[in-house]
């Protein structure tokens, strides 16, 4: 038994990126786990609900909003090792890590261009204090921890992959609230800089209040450029 974890959403203008891990027997796992970009999303819900099913497992998500994607005190390498050592506290906190002799492994997906770093990184903020983003009073001891980071463990290995099954998904249900609560502005698409749904989406929404919308990262260049264009069209309407 080990512990897996990833993240989904690092690069969207829309929504927030989502870091989940997930604590269980790999021999337990659904058989077809995979890299979530290899599976197709009723693939993805099937697994996840088989995964959150298992008789022993931990499952810790973490959320990282635009607003603190936005700061500028920050970087999304940081970030994206702060959502995943809030979801591995999580999911360390309970009785399923209590029961385990030892270290407990851990293995990341690298979200960084240096993977020694990254775990290094990892587990320094697994063991820090839970931010102003947790409450203290949900986590419990946590158990000492063993973590490597490697590009591309999603793919290879069956823990990390199951974490990317649930990051996805719970991104996605996220994302289908988001995309309801815009109804008036039809599709929202993946919320991708590169989707069209979501630049036309940005584009509307602008010309309607003068700003981005809070699930936006205003930080991105693509909400800069929006809002830029908009500008320039008040200018020229003048």
């Amino acid at each position: 038994m080990y512990l897996g974890v990833d993240e989904a959403g690092k690069g969207p203008v829309l929504g927030p990126m989502v870091a989940a891990a997930v604590l269980a027997d790999p021999e337990r796992l659904p058989e077809t786990v995979d890299d979530s970009k290899r599976l197709s999303p009723d693939r993805r819900e099937a697994i996840d609900a088989e995964i959150a099913a298992l008789d022993t497992v931990a499952i810790g998500v973490s959320f990282v909003d635009p607003a603190e994607i936005d700061r500028p005190d920050t970087d999304m390498n940081t970030l994206t090792v702060e959502g995943q050592a809030r979801a591995v506290r999580l999911a360390l906190s309970g009785s399923v890590a209590a029961d385990i002799d030892g270290p407990v492994r851990v293995v990341a997906d690298a979200g960084d261009t240096d993977e020694e770093r990254f775990g290094r990184r990892l587990e320094e903020f697994v063991r820090r204090e839970p931010d102003e983003t947790e409450r203290a009073d949900d986590l419990g001891p946590l158990p000492s921890i063993d973590v490597t980071a490697s590009h591309g463990a999603d793919a290879d290995d069956p823990m990390v992959a199951a974490a990317s099954v649930v990051a996805k998904v719970t991104r996605d249900d996220r994302m289908d609230a988001i995309d309801a609560s815009y109804d008036a502005y039809g599709d929202l698409g993946s919320g991708y800089p590169s989707d069209p749904a979501t630049r036309t989406f940005l584009r509307e929404y602008v010309a309607d209040h003068g700003d981005v919308p809070d699930c936006a990262r205003r930080s991105w260049s693509t909400c800069e450029d929006v809002l830029a264009a908009e500008a320039q069209s008040a200018l020229d309407e003048f």
